[in-house]
This record gives structure tokens, C-alpha cells and sequence, in this order.
């Protein structure tokens, strides 16, 4: 016997929805790691570096619409694996310019599409009310399940040992 019967049809559709999202998310990230050694995140990090001539790091986060800690992680390990370039900005010394590596763009030339572009297009297709009303209600279900003062870690992509201890810290 269920307690709520009447919101368990609506709950269970939530549910699903964010099943199937998260799935493509998952599937996506899996198939980028098969094929090309990169996760999903990494691929939609150096896909949205590869469509400008360089970026900053705060750019880069602006345009994946991630926060700049979590993004400067995913450009590290595309750094480290030779997809990325660091170089100082000639405009501002102080700055750091980042560029695709031709390595990078032979790896583009063969990967599918990022599965958090057609996400974002999908949400920025959505009026603004109902953009606003959906931030709204994700942030009040997100902070019931995990309240986090935290930047989030992209998808499917290993937070650093730093936000964890920091996360587990809240949590007591």
C-alpha cells in the first residue's frame, strides 16, 4: 500500500525522466571513454574549447556553464593527456589562454556528439519562465537530497579529493 497514491504517478514520472537523462549522460560518458580515452565531461570541455580560438578558464566555465573550480579540473587532465595547450595571454601576462592541441582536434574529428550540448539546447529552448521555474524547483529538490555549498563536479567526472573532504565536512 502506498502512502501518497495519488503523487506516487507524478513521482514516478520524475523519476523516470531523470533516469533517462541521466542514462544518456552515463551512456554517452562510456562511450567517449571506449572510444577515445576521455570522459563524456572532457569531450564537452574540449569540444566547446575547439569552437573559439582560446579561451580563459573563466570563459571555459561561462560556456560549459560550470563552475570555474570544476572546469580547471577537466582542462588539468586534458592538459596532462596532450588535447589542451596552456599559454600566457599576450593581451594580459596575468591570464592563461587555453587552445585545442592538434592532437585535440584529430580526437574531436573522431568522437560523437556531447550529450550535454543537446541538454543545455534542450533547457535553453525552454521559455524563460519555465527556465526559471525548473531552476527553482532542481535547486529546492538538490538541496532535500545534498545540501552542498560545494561547486559540483561535471557529469560523471571524479570530484577532487579537496571538494570530497569538503562535502563530508558539511555533512557532520
Amino acid at each position: 500500500m502506498q502512502l501518497y497514491p495519488a503523487r506516487a504517478g507524478e513521482t514516478t514520472a520524475i523519476l523516470d525522466d531523470f533516469r533517462r537523462i541521466v542514462s544518456a549522460l552515463r551512456e554517452a560518458s562510456r562511450a567517449a571513454e571506449g572510444l577515445l580515452g576521455v570522459s563524456g565531461a572532457q569531450l564537452f570541455v574540449l569540444r566547446t574549447l575547439a569552437q573559439v580560438p582560446a579561451l580563459s578558464i573563466g570563459a571555459l566555465a561561462a560556456r560549459t556553464r560550470t563552475h570555474q573550480s570544476t572546469v580547471s579540473v577537466v582542462v588539468k587532465r586534458l592538459v596532462e593527456a596532450g588535447f589542451v595547450k596552456r599559454t600566457e595571454s599576450k593581451l594580459d601576462g596575468r591570464q592563461v589562454e587555453l587552445t585545442v592541441t592538434r592532437s585535440g582536434r584529430a580526437l574531436l574529428e573522431r568522437a560523437p556528439p556531447a550529450v550535454q550540448d543537446r541538454f543545455i539546447q534542450g533547457i535553453d529552448a525552454l521559455p524563460r519562465s519555465e527556465r526559471r521555474q525548473l531552476a527553482q524547483l532542481l535547486h529546492r529538490l538538490a538541496e532535500t537530497i545534498r545540501p552542498d555549498t560545494a561547486a559540483p563536479s561535471m557529469f560523471f567526472e571524479e570530484e577532487p579529493a579537496a571538494q570530497r573532504k569538503q562535502r563530508k565536512r558539511h555533512a557532520r
